[in-house]
């Protein structure tokens, strides 16, 4: 197959949440590859980057559009990684691309990069700076996203690499922003350094990582009992770790326990192992999805500050699997804690999934609980 309609129409979000009000494909991408197509068609698959790619839209579109071949890609959610490649091997398009971190090697050389944009500023920064710092001085980037997710400051964030930024016209509620003319920023802004006073941590963060740097207000009210959570635990598990705080403090309480954090996110897995480092405290970080690595009914407690949010669509399904995985892996009689925004009502999921769950502590905004397995 080679029609990149057909190509795209083909795609699926699997191993993310699948549901009708959610694609794999959106207009934002489309407008990429047909700002792009030009430079797409003079260039080597090498000299091209493809960063922040879903579930291979951009990558995939552009090997049926123009027979590339060895791009370069960056995605940081796992699950996007493993979307794109079985989307790849089903499409015989395996040979398109290879993965990398965002780093000199993902755009070392690179001539044209296809951008989704992310809706963090933060995260946009240091994909810009990265790009600016090791691609071809000729490079061009082409962006865009949807509307109703952008921001005049993206533009502002994009100008600070680039010496010229054009805004294209809008197309099906998206618009691009083509950049050109890289600008090398010394030193650059991420992984950045920010002092926790109330933890006694400096958090090492990267640009995408949940939270940034800071202490989020659902992890500032769970860390009000993790001194007291199961105190005889032996196997911890900070799921969707971001930054790593969670189980940061649940290795300084229980010193002989192995404490592992875990996350979908490579900003989030290199932050977290970076804090931790300049912490001195030894954890274990993997980036899998949902536990994927983990064995069943081997944990003795699961952390969990779970997301509400499938990418730029408010939805729950990431939760939920979250919920299940943490089921899974929980022995008889371990115990999940988890905090949530009290608007989603997530006890009835944990009662139903894990096992007893009782609410523990309550804000305005947060409600924290404590499900057993049964």
């Amino acid at each position: 197959m080679t029609d990149v309609a057909e190509v795209l129409a083909s795609l699926r979000r699997a191993p993310d949440v699948e549901a009708d009000n959610l694609t794999a494909v959106d207009a934002s991408d489309r407008l990429i590859l047909t700002e792009a197509d030009a430079a797409l068609a003079e260039v080597d698959g090498d000299r091209v980057a493809v960063i922040g790619d879903r579930y291979g839209a951009l990558t995939l579109g552009a090997a049926a559009a123009h027979g590339l071949t060895g791009m370069r890609v960056h995605q940081d959610p796992i699950t996007g990684e493993q979307a794109t490649a079985r989307n790849a091997a089903r499409l015989g398009l395996a040979s398109a691309y290879r993965s990398h971190g965002l780093d000199e090697a993902l755009v070392r050389g690179a001539r044209v990069v296809l951008l989704q944009l992310p809706r963090s500023l933060a995260e946009l920064t240091e994909i810009a700076e990265t790009v600016a710092r090791w691609a071809d001085p000729a490079v061009t980037v082409y962006s865009a996203g949807r509307l109703k997710h952008m921001s005049r400051s993206m533009n502002d964030v994009l100008a600070r690499s680039f010496g010229e930024v054009i805004a294209t016209r809008a197309a099906q509620k998206s618009r691009g922003l083509i950049a050109r003319g890289p600008v090398r920023t010394d030193p650059p802004t991420y992984p950045a350094r920010t002092t926790v006073p109330e933890l006694g941590l400096t958090v090492v963060a990267h640009g995408a990582v949940f939270a940034s740097g800071a202490l989020d207000r659902g992890t500032r009210v769970l860390l009000r009992h993790v001194d007291r959570i199961a105190p005889d635990a032996r196997r911890v598990v900070d799921l969707g770790c971001g930054t790593g705080l969670l189980a940061i403090a649940a290795a300084r309480a229980r010193p002989n326990a192995e404490v592992i954090a875990s996350d979908r996110s490579a900003a989030a897995v290199a932050s977290a192992r970076a804090t931790a480092d300049l912490a001195g405290v030894t954890l274990t970080v993997r980036r899998e999805d949902a536990l994927a690595d983990e064995p069943d009914a081997g944990v003795d407690v699961v952390l969990c500050n779970p997301p509400f949010h499938e990418h730029t669509a408010v939805h729950t399904g990431g939760a939920e699997k979250l919920v299940r995985a943490a089921a899974r892996v929980l022995r008889p009689g371990g115990e999940m804690w988890t905090v949530y925004n009290g608007h989603l009502h997530y006890r009835g999921l944990l009662a139903r999934t894990v096992g007893p769950t009782e609410i523990v502590d309550r804000t305005p905004k947060f409600v924290v609980t404590r499900s057993v397995r049964v």
